[in-house]
């Protein structure tokens, strides 16, 4: 049986704290990142969409990296949209940065009225690459 343990990045923001949740749990060879926004480090949005989902993959980038991860040991993605037809464009082209090539990750995207203020938020499994895999097929 494994444990699980929390991972927070070292500038971790205030909601964190403000909304008691962890930013990751690692369970075994698995890292289970909770929905991340586009916060400034005061916990507030950024304004500007673009640039709010640029903080948003920052700040998974920053959570993903305090458990040894990044982009690539990623398996699973979920984000969430407050206007998704409205903002495809842009979530694609900041997407497209960062994932610039296959394999990519799973992917659902989920239509949303509210977001605590926020207009885009994204979630992801990752595998830990130092982790003994935990999974005997």
């Amino acid at each position: 049986m494994s444990t699980s343990q929390a991972i927070f990045p070292a500038n971790r923001h205030a909601l964190y704290e403000e909304h008691g949740y962890s930013a990751a749990i690692r369970s075994g060879s698995l890292l289970f990142v909770s929905g991340q926004v586009g916060s400034r480090n005061d916990g507030t949005p950024e304004p500007d969409f673009e640039t709010q989902v640029e903080r948003a993959f920052a700040n998974l980038i920053a959570v993903l990296a305090a458990a040894g991860c990044d982009l690539a040991d990623i398996v699973d993605v979920t984000t969430f949209h407050t206007d998704a037809e409205r903002q495809f464009d842009t979530i694609m082209k900041v997407k497209g940065r960062h994932f610039r090539a296959a394999p990519y990750p799973n992917w659902t995207a989920v239509g949303v009225n509210w977001l605590a203020g926020f207009d885009f938020e994204i979630k992801v499994i990752a595998r830990i690459p130092s982790a003994p895999d935990c999974l005997d097929f």
